[in-house]
């Protein structure tokens, strides 16, 4: 699907693409969800398939911040735009205790909250109006929900291949 348009597309392509994940994700053996093998979130770094959590929570917190009429530090207390790997790295830690399973609920309860979100929201919110710098909300949810996960299906595809599982 092209880049959502509106709330009614951007709830369709976070859905399949969220179904297209778990669905790569079913089938991996438990004692090789921790190994640090696949392509990571910055150049020459190695992550987990643990470590495909973090992204969608932090629109979360976005959002409840703005909601609140709170300042929002974007893209997160500490880091700058151009430190998304190492904010990357802060989530693998944040997560490291947490098991295949449990992550992968964290996963469905996150991508539920943010279908949530865009049900909520109306077009105007969502396409229309600046949410962030030039960013709509809608874009923004975009960005951190069909992409990520579509780019972490890939990740785990190549993997996959690679270690000739299927």
């Amino acid at each position: 699907m092209a880049i959502p348009k509106d709330k009614d597309e951007l709830l369709i392509v976070i859905v399949d693409n969220y179904e297209k994940l778990t669905t790569e994700l079913s089938n991996i053996p438990i004692d090789q969800t921790e190994k640090k093998e696949l392509e990571g979130h910055s150049k020459n770094n190695l992550m987990s398939i643990n470590d495909l959590v973090g992204w969608g929570q932090l629109v979360l917190k976005w959002n409840d911040r703005k909601d609140k009429g709170l300042e929002v530090d974007f893209p997160e207390t500490g880091f700058k735009w151009n430190e998304l790997g190492q904010l990357a790295q802060k989530f693998y830690r944040d997560y490291e205790k947490d098991d295949f399973q449990t992550l992968n609920e964290k996963l469905g309860r996150t991508t539920n909250e943010l279908l949530k979100l865009v049900e909520s929201k109306t077009d105007k919110e969502l396409y229309e109006a600046t949410w962030y710098d030039k960013w709509t909300l809608g874009k923004m949810i975009q960005l951190n929900t069909s992409s990520a996960f579509k780019n972490a299906k890939n990740r785990i595809r190549r993997w996959k291949k690679g270690k000739q599982l299927k």
